[in-house]
């Protein structure tokens, strides 16, 4: 039994650019379908955020229509439900990668608003591409990336192919126009080389150690890819 790291965000809104607060969180698919394959797999999934507070989900994505319809979305919120683990993280700052075999990074709007700035998940992102554990991120999560740094400089991530939500997703959900920054951006303007699947569609990225997925249909996806990397 592997036990799994999820860094989720801890809030409950994302700024934008002329300084509405747009509510959001966690994206549900993001972390019910790698959740329930980790533990259908035996595996033991721990909760880490800011300041161990409760992750907010996204409302938007308990909709029906972002879920194949109501069943879908039936699902996910029982999925969501009945993971115990979202109701008592633990605190990031206090998170010893040592403790863990694999780390997972669920997306949403949420990460952008602080994982992006935040300094212990950017060296905990750091010490987890240099240990070689499986390391998976997805849709809007890689906004964490921003936060990891280099002790010489520069970013950790520079040179590894990856993948993060697209400018075009982006624009096509309504927000390219009212965001302070696209991450599509950020990822390039860090070195990474980005690699831009069809919106929408599954797009997993992997590169040594690091698993990436586009958007909120890569998650299941990349969950097995990590499956498979664990062993």
């Amino acid at each position: 039994m592997a036990r799994i790291l999820f860094v989720m965000t801890g809030a409950d809104h994302w700024t934008l650019a002329d300084g509405t607060r747009h509510p959001t969180g966690f994206w549900a698919e993001e972390a019910a379908a790698p959740y329930e394959a980790f533990k259908d797999a035996g595996h033991e999934v721990v909760v880490a955020t800011p300041g161990g507070v409760v992750p907010t989900v996204d409302r938007a994505s308990l909709a029906p229509e972002v879920n194949g319809g109501p069943e879908g979305a039936e699902r996910i919120e029982k999925v969501l439900d009945s993971a115990a683990e979202l109701q008592r993280p633990v605190r990031l700052e206090d998170v010893d990668l040592a403790d863990y075999d694999a780390v997972f990074y669920p997306g949403g709007h949420g990460p952008m608003e602080d994982l992006a700035v935040n300094a212990d998940s950017g060296r905990l992102l750091t010490a987890a591409l240099e240990s070689g554990k499986p390391l998976g991120v997805v849709c809007h999560a890689p906004a964490a990336m921003l936060a990891a740094a280099r002790e010489e400089g520069g970013s950790p991530f520079a040179g590894y192919r990856l993948t993060g939500f697209s400018n075009a997703e982006e624009a096509q959900a309504g927000f390219a126009d009212r965001a302070k920054w696209l991450l599509q951006d950020r990822l390039v303007e860090l070195g990474a080389d980005y690699v831009e699947g069809e919106p929408w569609a599954p797009n997993v990225v992997t590169d040594r150690n690091l698993v990436t997925g586009q958007n909120p249909a890569s998650s299941a996806p990349l969950a097995a890819e990590l499956l498979k990397a664990l062993g």
